[in-house]
C-alpha cells in the first residue's frame, strides 16, 4: 500500500480535550504520550515536563537540542506560587563584538562557532528536577533513551523543518574551509540517513535512531546534569572546540548554573498574564497588551479595526524590547518602567487610523518546542526550550548527539547596545513561555513558539481568550497575523480573513503580504483549568501537536 505522505485533501478539525488526572501537550505526539505515561507511573507535572524535555532534543531535533536554552514557569499547587527559571546561557569568555567586526562582519551569523552560547537547558533541568521533582533522571530519562536505542518514525512537520536544515548546512559546509568545515561535518554524520547518492535527509515515517543522544542521557541522570558543565561531557566539547577553531573553555561552562527568577506579569482586563523577565522578550507581549487595553475590540474578532490596533500596538511594544531588552545586567531601563501603564498610555496615543513607522520610546519618562504539563493535584508547568535556528549552529559534539545553539546570533555588534557581543553574556532571547492567572488563582500554561513570532502569538492567544471568550483550542486555530519589520505584515492565507482585510488594511498604510504556509506563524499549546479542576486543553493544527490525557 502506497500512502500520500505530506498530502491531505479535505480539511478537519481539532476539539477541545478535557480530563482530571493529567495533561501533557507537545508539538509531536510521541513526547505528549510520554509525559502522561511519567504522570500514570507516578511522577508530577514537572516529573512529566523534564521527560519531555529529555525526549524533545531527540523526538524534534529540528527545533532544539542537548545544546539548548529554556525558561519554565511552573505552578506548585501547596505553595499556591508560580516560579520562573531562566536556563538561557551565557556567551564564552572570549566572545568579542570588535573581533566579529575586524573580520568585516556587521552581525553574528548563525552557523558555526561564532553564536554558540554554553547551553542552559541541562542545567535548569537538575534544578527543577531538585527543587520540584519527585522521580530520580535515571527514571525520568528513561523513554527517551529507550526511543534513542529502539528508534521512531519522524513526524510530518519535523520532517519539512529537516528539508531546509539540510539544505542550509550543505551550503554553509560546502562554503566553509579548514577547522570551520571539520566543526560542521558531524552534523552530517549525526542527523542525514546515507544512501547511495550521498547524505540526504530524513523524510515523514523514516526510522530515526541516535544512540550516542542515549549514552549523553545516561550520563546525565548518573550525575544530576554535571557531567556537561564540570564533568567528561564538558571535557568533549571543549577538546572539539579546540580542535575545530571554537573559543570555549573548561572554565565557561564551570561556571554557568541557571537561575531562579520571579515571573513578570500585566493586568489584562482582569486577567494576569505572566512570563519571564528579561533577558527573555515575554515582556514583549504584556507590553503590547497594556496598550491594547485602552482600546474597546470590536465583538467580531476578524474586523480591520481590531487587526489595525493590534498589530500597531504589537508594533510598537517589538521596537520598544529590541531596543531595550539585554542580559538583565546591562538593562538601563527596567521592567517595571517598560511594564508602567502610563508608559503605555502615552505609546497608545501614537496610534492612529494610519499604519505608523514603529520607532523605540522613551520609557525613562515614565526552527523551538513548546510544551505544558497538569497533573491531578493541580501543578502545571510551562516550558520552552530551543536551539534557535532549527537544529542551530550546525555544530554537533561527536559521539555524544548533542547538537549546540546559535542563540549568540540575537546578540547585536554595535557597541553602544545593551545587547552588544561580550563575554560571559545572555542574548537577548526570543523563548518564552506565558501562564495565565486571575484573582491569585492559577488557570493555567500557554505558549507560542517561533521565533519573533513568540509574543506576536501570545498577544493573540490572549485577546481571543480574554476578549473573544474562546476556547482553547479555537484561540489557538484562530488566522494569525505577524509583524515582521517596519510597516510589513503577514495574514495567514486561511479561512477567508486574509482575503477579506488585506485590501482595506494596505489602505490603511499597512505593507501586507499574505502567507499561505502557516509554518512560520508560531506552533502553540494550552492546558486551562476550570473552576471544577477539570482541565481543557488545545493543540496546534499548524504542526503535529498532541494532548495527550488520562
Amino acid at each position: 500500500m502506497r500512502l500520500t505522505n505530506d498530502t491531505y485533501h479535505y480539511p478537519s478539525r481539532r476539539h477541545v480535550v478535557y480530563a482530571r488526572n493529567g495533561v501533557a501537550h507537545s508539538s509531536v505526539p510521541l513526547a505528549a504520550q510520554i509525559g502522561v505515561s511519567t504522570m500514570q507511573r507516578g511522577g508530577n507535572a514537572v516529573d512529566a515536563a523534564l521527560a519531555m524535555a529529555a525526549a524533545l532534543p531527540l523526538l524534534e531535533p529540528v527545533s532544539n537540542g542537548l545544546g539548548s536554552d529554556c525558561f519554565a514557569l511552573i505552578w506548585i499547587e501547596k505553595d499556591r506560587k508560580l516560579y520562573g527559571i531562566n536556563g538561557s546561557g551565557i556567551s564564552p569568555a572570549a566572545a568579542s563584538a570588535e573581533k566579529l567586526r575586524a573580520r568585516g562582519l556587521t552581525a553574528v551569523p548563525f552557523v558555526g562557532w561564532d553564536p554558540v552560547m554554553v547551553p542552559g537547558a541541562p542545567s535548569a533541568w537538575a534544578k527543577i528536577r531538585a527543587r520540584f521533582g519527585t522521580m530520580p533522571f535515571s527514571e525520568i530519562m528513561a523513554p527517551a533513551i529507550r526511543y534513542a536505542e529502539e528508534g521512531y518514525p519522524i513526524p510530518e512537520t519535523a520532517a519539512l523543518q529537516w528539508k531546509h536544515a539540510f539544505r542550509r548546512y550543505s551550503a554553509a559546509l560546502e562554503a566553509a574551509e579548514g577547522p570551520a568545515k571539520e566543526a560542521l561535518a558531524p552534523w552530517f554524520d549525526c542527523f542525514t540517513k546515507k544512501t547511495p547518492e550521498g547524505p540526504a535527509p530524513y523524510e515523514t515515517g523514516d526510522l530515526f535512531r541516535m544512540p550516542d543522544f542515549a549514552e549523553t542521557l545516561r550520563s546525565l541522570a548518573a550525575t544530576d546534569c554535571e557531567s556537561y558543565y564540570r564533568g567528561d561531557l564538558a571535557k568533549k566539547i571543549v577538546a572539539f572546540s579546540e580542535a575545530t577553531g571554537g573559543p570555549f573553555t573548561l572554565e565557561d561552562f564551570a561556571c554557568y548554573e541557571a537561575e531562579w527568577v520571579t515571573p513578570i506579569s500585566t493586568n489584562y482586563r482582569g486577567y494576569d498574564v505572566c512570563e519571564i523577565p528579561p533577558n527573555g522578550h515575554g515582556i514583549t507581549a504584556l507590553m503590547a497588551l497594556n496598550i491594547l487595553e485602552g482600546f474597546e475590540l470590536e465583538p467580531h474578532r476578524e474586523t480591520v479595526e481590531n487587526y489595525h490596533r493590534m498589530i500597531e500596538s504589537m508594533k510598537l511594544a517589538f521596537v520598544d524590547a529590541k531596543r531595550y531588552v539585554a542580559d538583565a545586567r546591562f538593562m538601563k531601563v527596567t521592567p517595571e518602567q517598560l511594564l508602567s501603564k502610563e508608559y503605555a498610555a502615552r505609546r497608545r496615543a501614537q496610534i492612529g487610523e494610519k499604519a505608523l513607522m514603529p520607532e523605540a520610546g522613551d520609557p525613562f519618562c515614565g526552527g523551538t518546542v513548546y510544551f505544558c504539563t497538569a497533573d491531578g493535584e493541580g501543578n502545571m508547568v510551562s516550558f520552552i526550550q530551543s536551539n534557535y535556528a532549527g537544529f542551530g549552529s550546525g555544530i554537533v559534539i561527536p559521539g555524544t548527539g548533542i547538537s549546540l545553539n546559535d542563540r549568540g546570533a540575537n546578540f547585536y555588534l554595535d557597541p553602544e547596545s545593551e545587547n552588544c557581543l561580550a563575554g560571559r553574556k545572555k542574548a537577548y532571547h526570543t523563548i518564552i513561555p506565558g501562564f495565565l492567572m486571575k484573582d491569585g488563582e492559577a488557570i493555567g500554561p500557554f505558549g507560542v513558539m517561533g521565533g519573533f513570532m513568540q509574543p506576536q502569538g501570545h498577544l493573540q492567544v490572549i485577546v481571543n481568550t480574554v476578549d473573544f471568550g474562546m476556547n482553547p483550542q479555537d484561540a489557538l486555530d484562530a488566522p494569525r497575523f505577524q509583524w515582521t519589520g517596519e510597516k510589513k505584515i503577514e495574514l495567514e492565507g486561511w479561512g477567508g480573513v486574509a482575503e477579506d482585510l488585506a485590501g482595506p488594511l494596505a489602505e490603511r498604510g499597512h505593507d501586507i503580504a499574505v502567507n499561505e504556509s502557516s509554518l512560520d506563524m508560531g506552533r502553540g499549546g494550552i492546558i486551562w483549568r476550570q473552576p471544577n479542576g477539570v482541565y481543557a486543553a488545545g493543540t496546534e493544527c499548524r504542526c503535529d501537536g498532541t494532548i495527550a490525557a488520562y
